[in-house]
């Protein structure tokens, strides 16, 4: 239970210092230390990155920056498709899922280290005329059309995929999305994120657990760590957050994917 705490505590921090997409060490983690399968290991870090979604979103909620429409439009294919990433995981190879998970860290490095380098608190490219989400200059409303909707949806679809077949948020998939799709600002863009990731994860989770596939003996202590950690981490965000932060967890996620990639071949 010490060593499920501790590595809970280490995850919720560095979540807690870098967004939810922190959440995506928590496989890893899982699958180094406690040698738990890609499958085994992601309901456990499913439902981590859940609550702490849940804690992030219920704030954008309070603030009035959550796309409530968006995100469940996206919420409903993500849970739609996510029991079936799940099937699928359970019937793949552990070498192919630990290698699918390597280029997905190997991605969120890469990414991260660009928004770093570029210093860059807005939507990633210039805004064009052409963005299938536009909102009403009123309202402040999406002004819904089919091609927003088809965006929004397949974009959830992709996220609740990878969320059941690997255990992760989806928040890689979300967040790029709503900036290439829309004109929201980028805090509207992480709160909006944070709603889909906690209904799609903590669906995964019900699935995961009806199913029989959540370690509760695990699962418990882990997120207790992890929560604890995000408190923690709140206190020191203030000292350590900025764009050498970034680059630090671009470089651990660079490095934990290529630690993911040769576990995977031996």
């Amino acid at each position: 239970m010490i060593v499920e705490l501790g590595l809970g505590l280490a995850v919720g921090t560095v979540m807690a210092l870098t967004g939810a997409g922190g959440g995506i060490l928590a496989v890893p983690l899982l699958v180094f230390v406690l040698q738990l399968s890609v499958v085994q290991a992601g309901p456990i870090g499913l439902l981590a990155v859940g609550l702490a979604a849940t804690l992030g979103s219920a704030a954008g909620l309070k603030a009035g920056i959550v796309r409530y429409r968006a995100a469940l439009l996206m919420s409903v294919t993500g849970i739609s498709l996510s029991p079936f990433g799940i099937w699928l995981a359970h019937r793949l190879d552990n070498r192919w899922l630990s290698i699918l998970f390597s280029i997905i860290l190997f991605f969120i490095a890469y990414r991260t280290f660009r928004q770093a380098k570029s210093h860059s608190t807005d939507n990633e490219g210039s805004k064009t005329p052409k963005l299938a989400c536009v909102r009403d200059a009123t309202s402040g409303q999406f002004v819904w059309t089919t091609r927003c909707a088809r965006a929004l949806a397949m974009s959830g679809g992709v996220a609740g995929l990878f969320s059941g077949l690997l255990g992760v948020g989806g928040g890689f998939v979300i967040v790029p999305a709503l900036q290439r799709y829309s004109d929201l600002a980028i805090q509207s863009v992480i709160a909006t994120s944070l709603t889909v990731i906690a209904l799609v994860s903590l669906a995964g989770v019900l699935f995961s657990s009806t199913a029989g596939s959540l370690n509760w003996v695990v699962a418990i202590p882990f997120c207790a760590g992890a929560l604890a950690g995000m408190i923690a981490g709140k206190l020191i965000s203030s000292w350590l957050a900025g764009p050498q932060l970034q680059i630090s967890f671009a470089v651990l996620s660079a490095v934990v994917a290529v630690g993911m990639m040769i576990k995977s071949f031996v």
